[in-house]
């Protein structure tokens, strides 16, 4: 089916079609911006002193010099005879007078008229229409501050003027900050006046070994010159040695090998490598560079913290070599090299909001000495029940435990004992001490949470109680699908 545009409203004065963004409506029309005016006077009108009439727009006034009542009493004021119909307004359209050429020589170089001195703009000598002083490239309206005096005897803005006349190359056309301006607009921009640039061969005039450009080895003039440490470049050779990137004195950087590069090639390859360095904190970078190449490069030394010793008692506790200042780190007193300073358990680097001194004259990480040295019992460890890293810690029987008084037949059901407010924890039937409140099977400590009581009177937590007293068979025990008779 073929694409039927949208019809659009036509303005009644212009006979063009009129778009939502310049509509006017009178009478039930719609008028252009521009077409919304008096037909006789030309008067701009809007909605309060607009009229339409056959589609035409007039003023209140020019309505009714046209169509209003005529005679005695109506027209400028009562008591006053008008008979206007407002034919003097119906002029018929005069076409302006064009003002005669000027002599050759005489006139306004654009236009050719006569220019007089209210409206004069002098530019060379030679005098402009305010209207034509404009440039003759991109028709922009020109001052004596903007104005520029092309070689073809025309006026120009200073980008056009640069643009057809102006030098070429890098840090030229009012574009420095892009460097090197391209061909393509080079060629359409380059005028017959302007004079033409040829590719230069900077290896033509060779200089004597050592004493050209490092790069070509010819020879350095003053108006290309740049220096790096004592040696004298071409500009143009003078670009990073592994991405050819044009350098300046802020970005250039002098190898070792003598040659030029920039900042990131430097670094990548004679910058630090390893941990810490290149991209960002703690960002391993070696960009494929092998510890073969590194070693070959530069000298490496492995760290040794035992090739000095210290006397007895005097040196790293750890490796018993001398600690300097630039290594030191102290605990209780004791120096320790920083490549020593770890937990003497787990090996784990330690600072000195991590290290904690244990009874044994060592270091050690915060939770490796609460596993050795910490309280152990109930409310200690990572839960509110009794936690013991080491079975040795956790008693066999509580019952052999001395309590004070004696024993009581509403006591505690493991013990015997008479459970006080202070210490007692309830299950559905008895009341218990909480030290005694354990599984009857696995003797793992209980609270409300894993607790169940067996048909036997005892407490159990829910792995043995589900192995005593909990359904069998297939689809029971440790899994889904699991066979467990236990």
């Amino acid at each position: 089916m073929p694409f039927v545009p949208v019809e659009t409203p036509k303005c009644p004065a212009c006979g063009k079609s009129v778009y939502a963004a310049e509509e006017r409506v009178a009478g039930g029309y719609k008028f252009h911006k521009t077409c919304f005016k008096c037909s006789m006077c030309n008067k701009a009108l809007d909605s309060t002193n607009c009229t339409e009439h056959e589609k035409e727009l007039f003023c209140k006034n020019c309505h009714g010099r046209k169509y209003g009542p005529k005679g005695y009493g109506f027209g400028g004021g009562a008591g006053c005879l008008s008979m206007d119909s407002g034919a003097h307004l119906n002029r018929e359209f005069v076409p302006p007078k064009i003002p005669p050429k000027a002599p050759d020589g005489l006139g306004c170089p654009r236009c050719g008229i006569y220019v007089y001195a209210a409206e004069q703009m002098l530019a060379r000598g030679k005098g402009y229409h305010r209207r034509c002083f404009k440039c003759v490239q991109c028709n922009k309206t020109l001052d004596s501050t903007l104005h520029c005096d092309g070689p073809d005897k025309d006026i120009y803005c200073r980008g056009c003027y640069a643009q057809k006349f102006g030098a070429r190359g890098y840090g030229h056309i009012g574009i420095s900050s892009l460097g090197l301006m391209s061909d393509i607009k080079d060629c359409e921009w380059q005028s017959d006046m302007a004079p033409k640039a040829s590719v230069i061969n900077v290896e033509q005039i060779q200089a004597p070994i050592g004493e050209g450009c490092p790069r070509c080895g010819g020879v350095v003039f003053a108006a290309e010159q740049v220096l790096s440490k004592g040696r004298s470049w071409h500009r143009k050779c003078f670009k990073c040695r592994d991405c050819t990137k044009t350098l300046d004195s802020i970005i250039a950087c002098d190898g070792p090998d003598n040659e030029v590069y920039c900042k990131t090639c430097y670094g990548k390859k004679w910058g630090p490598h390893g941990y810490g360095f290149a991209c960002g904190s703690s960002f391993l970078q070696t960009d494929g560079i092998t510890e073969e190449n590194l070693a070959s490069e530069r000298p490496f030394v492995a760290p040794d913290t035992t090739s000095i010793m210290a006397p007895d008692g005097e040196g790293c506790p750890r490796c018993g070599g001398a600690v300097f200042a630039a290594e030191l780190q102290l605990s209780k007193g004791k120096m320790y090299h920083r490549k020593c300073f770890n937990c003497a358990r787990c090996t784990r680097p330690l600072d000195s909001v991590l290290a904690c001194d244990g009874p044994d004259d060592n270091i050690y990480c915060k939770l490796c000495y609460a596993k050795l040295f910490g309280p152990k019992g109930v409310g200690y460890g990572h839960t509110p029940t009794l936690v013991s890293t080491n079975y040795e810690y956790t008693p066999s029987c509580w019952g052999t435990i001395d309590r004070n008084g004696q024993k009581s037949e509403n006591g505690c059901p493991r013990c015997g004992f008479m459970v006080f407010a202070a210490e007692q924890v309830k299950s559905a039937k008895n009341v218990w001490h909480k030290l005694c409140f354990y599984c009857m099977e696995c003797r793992k400590y209980l609270d409300s949470t894993n607790l169940n009581d067996g048909p036997d009177g005892g407490i159990y937590c829910r792995s043995c109680y589900g192995k005593f007293y909990g359904p069998k068979g297939v689809g029971y025990g440790i899994g889904a699908g699991t066979l467990t008779m236990a």
